[in-house]
């Protein structure tokens, strides 16, 4: 049986390994490491991943049809990457925050900027007064509140994108759903816009005591960096456990890993 040390000496030898990966993505174009080498170094990579079981009822592929997205058809879509001026993620408080939640934003930033390898900055917070009526609904079963994030995206964060910025993210205490057909969503990402917003409303209660506060900053970390994967072009993994397989629900979300795979 896996012991914790053991987890978490493999989890960290994961992240490097996404960690050397992406940054070899990011990098192709400008240095001399050519596609097929990266290739090659994935392929040595291939057999510490997990392949997806099939589906379950409910589970994001059981609903959603997906094409996946091979290594040279990443190349092909001419991807948003860090690169050149666009080379900070941008993380943009939306709403209030308790004190303890306020730690899980700055530690996901923190979090972030080792995954990427860029530099992340919080920025000064926004009000949710910014979120007119219209964006706004109670869910009609549940009944909490909810902010459209479509509108956060397209009214509230592209007006604010700055010239500097790989990724602005808005990061918010309050329930996100995406629109018509949909009850909530854990976070929205553009694939070519670099604007992306993720909520920590259904990751749990950071105050309740040190296990549930890991807990909810784990969860965070996954969602923030899967968002941002997005924002740099990356469709959804279909083949193996990745940060970057979809997630209809949150027992999925919790079974995903938050390492890249190869």
């Amino acid at each position: 049986m896996m012991t914790e040390i053991d987890f978490t000496i493999r989890f960290f030898c994961l992240l490097l390994i996404a960690l050397f990966v992406f940054s070899g993505l990011s990098m192709a174009e400008e240095s001399e490491v050519s596609p097929d080498t990266l290739e090659k170094m994935m392929e040595k990579l291939r057999p510490l991943h997990k392949k997806l079981n099939k589906p379950g009822p409910g589970d994001w592929l059981s609903i959603h049809r997906e094409q996946g997205q091979t290594f040279r058809e990443y190349l092909r879509c001419r991807p948003v990457t860090p690169r050149g001026e666009r080379s900070v993620i941008y993380v943009q408080p939306l709403g209030d925050f308790t004190r303890t939640q306020r730690l899980i934003v700055t530690l996901t930033a923190d979090f972030m900027a080792r995954y990427f390898n860029v530099p992340v900055k919080i920025k000064e917070d926004l009000p949710l007064s910014l979120i007119p009526a219209k964006a706004r609904r109670t869910h009609p079963t549940w009944g909490m509140k909810q902010i459209l994030s479509t509108y956060v995206l397209g009214s509230v964060l592209k007006p604010r994108l700055s010239g500097d910025a790989a990724a602005y993210n808005a990061f918010t205490s309050s329930d996100l759903w995406p629109g018509r057909g949909w009850n909530f969503v854990f976070g929205q990402a553009s694939i070519r816009e670099r604007v992306g917003v993720w909520s920590i409303y259904r990751n749990g209660d950071p105050d309740k005591n040190p296990a549930d506060f890991r807990f909810c900053l784990l969860r965070t970390m996954k969602t923030a960096t899967h968002e941002t994967g997005h924002m740099f072009s990356m469709l959804h993994c279909i083949l193996y456990q990745c940060n970057m397989c979809g997630s209809n629900h949150r027992e999925e979300s919790d079974r995903r890993p938050i390492f890249l795979c190869s």
